[in-house]
């Protein structure tokens, strides 16, 4: 991974910092320099130090209106001073841990460093992956009302060839009572289809055309679209995350399309195409939610451990200086 120039300036001062702490502590290795000693004194404070920089991230996130230096420099302070407080704090304790207090917050340390790496890293990954696998990718906080117009589209599609399954006013409803606006075109065998996310992302909307003339299918030629939307596609629009939905399956959706294509007559194959087209949709938002779910998931273990961190070492600093 190459590095920009500021983060090669903090990456050179951490090293800098670090490679004379070691070479400190190994000068004064012989002496024993743990704990009270002036040297081992001297490595407490910096390692605490460092991490209670790290943790004024937080108070600099919620307080974005204090003009205390710019938000990426102190993600990059918070990510280099937060990894060297841990070797800081091996040369203070003389790579001992201690009695039981100063161990429970060697190993708060080492978890909460491994975490922040470990968070670092999805960080770096995770968004290029996104921006890779989810061409579609839209707001994430509308992901929810943008799957209620997948829905609402589907039902449309299917109700232009199968007649009227009770479903349209259903789905509007649910669109309108969660507040969302409904930017839904009428869709028929030759429609082209709403890229839904896209336009949601964007704030856009889209214009209603008139509707074209629409193809019913008799039920006996329409009971295969029938059952396979109302047993299979409706309820993974609803429900993509429940297990053992072939759809959320790219290869085994593509099958059963091919399927559908086999049984039904080909005036009818441009919708099945704006199915399967929704449900690759459907598929991207779930793939967003499972990325963002990992991308800021790790911060349920790395917050809590850094706010113990930081009180029990206030602690045993306040203890080691009282005794």
């Amino acid at each position: 991974m190459l590095l920009n120039h500021s983060q090669r300036g903090w990456a050179l001062a951490s090293l800098a910092i670090f490679l004379t702490s070691l070479v400190l502590y190994v000068l004064y290795a012989w002496s024993d320099p743990r704990g009270g000693s002036a040297i081992g004194l001297l490595f407490g404070v910096m390692g605490f130090g460092f991490m209670i920089f790290a943790a004024a991230l937080g108070a600099r996130k919620r307080v974005p209106t204090w003009r205390i230096g710019r938000a990426k420099s102190w993600m990059r302070g918070h990510l280099w001073l937060g990894l060297l407080a841990l070797p800081l704090i091996l040369f203070h304790g003389g790579f001992h841990f201690g009695g039981t207090l100063t161990q429970i917050l060697m190993w708060l340390l080492i978890v909460t460093v491994a975490s922040g790496v470990y968070g670092a890293l999805l960080q770096n990954s995770i968004p290029k992956k996104m921006t890779a696998d989810i061409p579609l990718e839209t707001i994430y906080d509308e992901i929810s009302h943008v799957r209620g117009l997948l829905r609402e589209e589907a039902d449309r599609a299917i109700e232009s060839l199968c007649g009227n399954l009770g479903t349209v006013k259903d789905s509007a409803e649910e669109v309108q009572r969660a507040g969302g606006f409904t930017a839904l075109r009428p869709i028929a065998a030759s429609a082209v289809p709403l890229r839904t996310s896209a336009a949601v992302s964007a704030g856009a909307s889209a214009a209603v055309a008139p509707a074209p003339e629409i193809l019913l299918l008799g039920e006996t030629e329409s009971a295969p679209l029938r059952r396979f939307y109302l047993e299979e596609m409706r309820p993974f629009l609803e429900q993509p995350k429940s297990r053992g939905r072939r759809l959320a399956d790219e290869a085994r959706a593509t099958s059963v399309f091919a399927g559908l294509r086999t049984l039904l007559p080909a005036a009818v194959h441009n919708t099945l195409g704006d199915l399967e087209e929704i449900c690759d949709e459907a598929r991207q938002l779930l793939r967003q939610e499972r990325l963002h779910r990992w991308l800021h998931g790790w911060l349920l273990l790395h917050i809590p451990l850094s706010l113990a961190l930081i009180l029990l070492g206030a602690v045993h600093a306040v203890m080691a200086l009282r005794y």
